[in-house]
C-alpha cells in the first residue's frame, strides 16, 4: 500500500485557506491508483494466496466493495464540509475530541506498522539476490538510508515519487502481457502441472470458507490509502467529482488486481506461493524468462523503498500536526531551522518505531511480515471503520446510505474477525489489540483530564462574570 506519497502531498500542499482546487476527476483518479499499489499487494497478497488458494480473487472483490463504501462516505463529507488535515477531524466532530485524539494517534500507529511492514517487505525482496544475508541487515540499510533522505530533505522528490508511481502500475501490466502470452504458447515453458483456472466451488475453496475468511485482511491492505485520497478530493476542480474519481480509480485497481490474481493462480499452484518472493515471480518462475525477476524485483523495490521513505516524512509530519492540535506533547512540534526545518522530535519517534521492526526483524526472520502485515491491516479497518460512523452521525443520509453502511462495517468485521481463526497470522491480530488497549487506556486519562480543564474554565468564566461561584 503506496498511499504516503499522497498523504505527504496533501500535507505540503494544504493550508486552511485554500479552497479551489486545480484536479480534473480522471487526474484525482490516476493519482489514487500511483498511491495505493504498492508492497502490501506484491508481496502481501502472496500470504492471502497462501491461506486461502484461488478463492483469494473472491477476496478482492469483497474489499473492493467495502473500499469503495469508506471512500463514499469519506468523500461526501469532504464535500459537505471540506478540511485541511485529517479524518479525524470528522470523528471528532462527530463524537468529540476524544474520538479525534483517538483516531489520530490510531493513525500514526497504523502508519508506523505499515512502514515497518513496507521495510520488512524491501528486506525480503532484497534476499532474492543475496538470499544468505540476514533480514534485519537489509532493514538496517534501508531504514539508515529512509533517514538520510529525510535529513536531507531532497528536493524534486515528489516527481521522482510520480515516475515510480507508474513504474509499478507498469511492472503490474508487464507480468499481465508476459502472463498472458506464456498461457496462450506465445513464450515457451511454463509448468506441464499448471493448475488452470478453477471452475468448481471445491478447487475455488480448497481449504474451504475459514481461510477465505482469514485471506480478507490482505485484500484489503492492498487498497489501503483510500483514506488519504478522500482528503484529495479537495483539490479537484468540481468537488462533485468525488464519487465518480473514486469508482473510476476503484474499478481499474479491482481489474488489475483480479486479472493479475487469476493468472497467479492459473499458473502456479498455491502451495507453492512464499513470504521470500512475489507470487508474480513465482508464477513466472517456469518460465526461464532470466530477465523477468530482475527487472520486476528491482521495480517494486526501488518503488517501494521511495514509497517507505515518503512514509518517514508522513509519519514525522502528521505528529507535528497532532503536537499543534494538543493531541500531543508540544516537544513533538519543534523544529530545527538549521535542518531546513526538521521537526527532529518527531523524526526521533519515527525511527524508533522503525527500530522496532529492525529488532522484530532479528527476533522472528520467518514471520515478522506476516505479523506486521495483519497487525497494519487491522488497524486500517479500524481507522476505516471510524469514517463510517463518523459520516452516519455527521450527515443526513438516506436508505440507500444506511444500507452501504451497514454493508461497509459487516465487511471490515469480517476481515479483522477473520484473522483470530488462522492460527499462522493470530499474533497479529494481538499485537493491533494491544495496541488500542493502550490508546484507549491514554484516551481515557486524556479525556478525565479535558473535562476537569473544561469545568474549571467554566467556573472561572462564572465568577468573572458575577463575581461569585456559581450556586450549585
Amino acid at each position: 500500500m503506496d498511499f504516503f506519497t499522497c498523504s505527504s502531498d496533501v500535507e505540503k500542499n494544504s493550508s486552511k485557506g485554500e479552497k479551489q482546487g486545480h484536479l480534473l476527476w480522471w487526474q484525482l483518479s490516476l493519482i489514487g491508483i500511483g498511491c495505493t499499489i504498492g508492497t502490501g499487494y506484491f508481496l502481501g497478497s502472496g500470504i492471502g494466496i497462501k491461506i486461502t488458494g484461488p478463492s483469494m480473487v473472491f477476496s478482492f472483490i469483497l474489499a473492493a466493495i467495502g473500499t469503495y463504501i469508506v471512500f463514499h462516505f469519506l468523500a461526501k463529507m469532504t464535500t459537505a464540509d471540506p478540511q485541511e488535515g485529517s479524518f479525524c477531524y470528522y470523528a471528532s466532530k462527530a463524537y468529540g475530541r476524544w474520538a479525534g485524539f483517538s483516531c489520530g494517534w490510531n493513525y500514526w500507529s497504523s502508519k508506523i506498522l505499515i512502514m515497518g511492514s513496507q521495510l520488512t517487505a524491501l528486506s525480503i525482496l532484497s534476499r532474492f539476490w543475496f538470499p544468505k544475508i540476514a533480514l534485519w541487515v537489509f532493514a538496517s540499510g534501508y531504514a539508515v538510508l529512509a533517514i538520510i533522505v529525510v535529513l536531507l530533505g531532497t528536493k524534486g522528490f515528489d516527481r521522482i515519487e510520480n515516475i515510480l508511481a507508474v513504474t509499478k502500475t507498469a511492472a503490474i501490466i508487464m507480468f499481465i502481457i508476459l502472463a498472458v502470452s506464456g498461457l496462450i504458447g506465445w513464450i515457451h515453458g511454463g509448468s506441464s502441472d499448471q493448475p488452470g483456472i478453477p471452475m468448481t466451488v471445491n478447487k475455488i475453496f480448497p481449504e474451504g470458507f475459514q481461510p477465505f475468511w482469514s485471506s480478507l485482511i490482505y485484500a484489503f491492505y492492498a487498497y489501503g490509502g483510500i483514506e488519504t485520497i478522500g482528503l484529495l478530493s479537495m483539490q479537484l476542480k468540481k468537488k462533485d467529482d468525488a464519487p465518480k474519481s473514486g469508482k473510476v480509480m476503484l474499478i481499474v485497481l479491482t481489474v488489475i488486481y483480479v486479472i493479475s490474481i487469476i493468472l497467479v493462480i492459473s499458473m502456479v499452484s498455491y502451495h507453492s506461493i512464499n513470504q521470500k518472493e512475489s507470487p508474480f515471480v513465482t508464477a513466472m518462475s517456469a518460465y526461464k524468462l532470466a530477465f523477468f525477476p530482475h527487472v520486476f524485483n528491482g521495480a517494486i523495490i526501488i518503488a517501494g523503498f521511495s514509497t517507505m521513505t515518503a512514509s518517514l516524512f508522513a509519519v514525522t509530519n502528521l505528529l507535528v500536526t497532532l503536537s499543534k492540535d494538543g493531541d500531543a506533547p508540544a516537544l513533538f512540534g519543534k523544529k530545527i531551522k538549521k535542518l531546513k526545518d526538521l521537526p527532529l522530535p518527531s523524526l526521533g519517534l519515527a525511527i524508533i518505531g522503525l527500530l522496532g521492526s529492525i529488532i522484530t526483524a532479528l527476533l522472528l526472520p520467518g514471520k515478522i511480515y506476516g505479523y506486521i502485515t495483519t497487525a497494519a491491516g487491522i488497524l486500517q479497518m479500524y481507522n476505516w471503520g471510524f469514517i463510517i460512523i463518523s459520516a452516519v452521525k455527521i450527515l443526513k443520509i438516506k436508505t440507500g446510505d444506511i444500507v452501504l453502511s451497514v454493508i461497509g462495517l459487516l465487511l471490515l468485521i469480517a476481515a479483522v474477525s477473520g484473522v483470530i481463526f488462522e492460527k499462522s497470522i493470530r499474533f497479529g491480530f494481538f499485537v493491533s489489540l494491544l495496541l488500542i488497549a493502550l490508546i484507549g487506556a491514554v484516551t481515557f486519562i486524556m479525556n478525565k483530564v479535558w473535562t476537569k480543564t473544561q469545568n474549571d474554565s467554566e467556573e472561572d468564566d462564572a465568577e468573572n462574570s458575577n463575581g461569585a461561584l456559581p450556586q450549585k
